[in-house]
């Protein structure tokens, strides 16, 4: 066990599993796990330069294994979303451009053939993608304004809430159809990821059966087989490399050997015209390779101050109240090759990585795989005490809406209905030290 080396807002730190970062600077959620070797080290440090690295329309003399921009995107570089390796940012109570998020579309419907995947919408494809290469008009934007409202707790307190409504602005195919799925989404934290991956499928699916939540299942494009889903907001990935070659494919425009394809559709003549002549795979094999290394093995950040009075007495009431049963503290690694050394390990993620339905005022309207509209995986809520403390955002649930974890808790409904009043009915030191233990986290 290592010892923390840092304090933070005066709180002790306790002593870090050895696959959690405990230095909290502004690279606290950049740090990889322990006992790298030297290869996965170089490795490491590759995809963490392609994770930061602005990519450029190709062909480019200057940064020649960085080219295959577009012709549609989003951002340039992974990292100008998932700020810091933490949340993205969505626009501030003003509203304004989503720039740190993506417009996920569909027809209605499901892909018979990739067992219940959403059916791209036939013009503007998955998602909408904003910007393109010189020639190509980006297919528009999605502009965030809010709805502001209070929520009242038992004694008094008024909690500010907003709620985002979406507008979509200089589409340059013409307007979506009025049944046309959308769902806002914010960038989440990559931080852990490897050793979510490292969970046994055996542990979450007793995890449903014992506890409620329901898993997902998926498409696996390299085997071509149906698996469970663990990644994304609605758990709608099955492992990590394609998560990542499908954000590169969707938020970049940058090809792989999952991803072959250029992201335009028929209707898009301008996209396909630029697109002839790209590579089949604008993503090297080895840079897949080093991008899925350095997601894999970024540490999650150390709790701090476990052992204050007040963070316990927040934590015995988030299992009192409800939390526990859907943000489970602890779960068990398996053998995973990867990471080897931490099979039979347990982590702290608070998360089943299972589907719930969260209410009518989360749901999104856009079914995915399993997923109903109104079904979103549990977040991961390690690091939750340090969001917006280092540069990235302080935004809460899929869409950002949330700017406080008092207003995220609150929004839940549906099988999270009875913990959010509970939460709503606490006294104020309960509520207190309930929000003091998230802080720890």
């Amino acid at each position: 066990m290592r010892r923390a080396l840092a304090l933070v807002s005066l709180l002790v730190l306790t002593a870090a599993a050895p696959f959690e970062n405990a230095k909290l600077d502004g690279e606290a959620f950049s740090r990889p796990m322990p006992g790298l070797d030297v290869a996965q080290s170089k490795s490491f440090h590759a995809g963490s330069g392609l994770f930061r690295q602005a990519w450029v329309i190709g062909p480019s003399l200057d940064h020649p294994d960085v080219v295959g921009l577009g012709p549609l995107y989003n951002r340039l570089s992974c990292i100008a979303c998932h700020v810091k390796n933490g949340r993205g940012a969505a626009p501030g109570d003003e509203g304004g451009v989503a720039r740190a998020m993506v417009l996920r579309l569909s027809k209605p419907g499901v892909d018979r053939g990739a067992f219940g995947a959403p059916l791209p919408h036939p013009v503007y494809g998955a998602q909408l993608n904003p910007e393109g290469a010189p020639g190509v008009p980006g297919e528009g934007r999605a502009v965030i304004r809010y709805e502001f409202f209070e929520s009242k707790l038992v004694d008094g307190t008024a909690v500010a809430m907003r709620r985002p409504r979406v507008a979509l602005e200089d589409l340059a195919y013409g307007p979506l159809e009025p049944e046309t799925p959308t769902s806002l989404r914010n960038a989440p934290p990559v931080y852990g990821l490897g050793l979510l991956e490292a969970v046994p499928e055996a542990e979450i699916l007793a995890l449903a059966a014992k506890n409620g939540g329901r898993p997902n299942h998926v498409y696996d494009i390299e085997s071509g087989a149906k698996k469970l889903g663990r990644f994304g907001l609605k758990a709608n990935q099955p492992n990590l490399r394609q998560q990542i070659a499908n954000a590169f494919a969707e938020d970049i425009g940058i090809s792989s050997s999952l991803f072959p394809g250029e992201n335009c559709t028929p209707a898009e003549v301008a996209c396909l015209s630029a697109a002839k002549g790209a590579p089949q795979a604008e993503l090297t094999e080895a840079q897949l390779a080093e991008a899925l290394e350095y997601i894999r093995a970024l540490a999650p950040p150390a709790r701090r101050g476990a052992d204050d009075a007040r963070v316990k007495r927040g934590e015995a009431l988030f299992g009192a109240i409800g939390c526990a049963a859907c943000h489970r503290e602890t779960l068990m690694l398996g053998a995973f090759a990867p990471l080897p050394e931490f099979a039979g390990a347990q982590i702290h993620p608070y998360t089943d990585l299972l589907l719930h339905d969260m209410g009518e005022e989360l749901a999104d309207g856009r079914a995915d795989f399993l997923a109903g509209p109104r079904d979103w995986r549990t977040p991961p809520l390690w690091g939750l005490g340090l969001a917006g403390k280092f540069g990235d955002a302080a935004n809460f649930l899929h869409d950002g809406r949330a700017r406080a974890v008092a207003e995220a808790i609150l929004w839940h409904g549906g099988e999270a209905q009875a913990a959010a009043e509970a939460f709503r009915n606490l006294a104020g030191p309960e509520r207190d030290a309930l929000l003091a233990f998230l802080n720890s986290l």
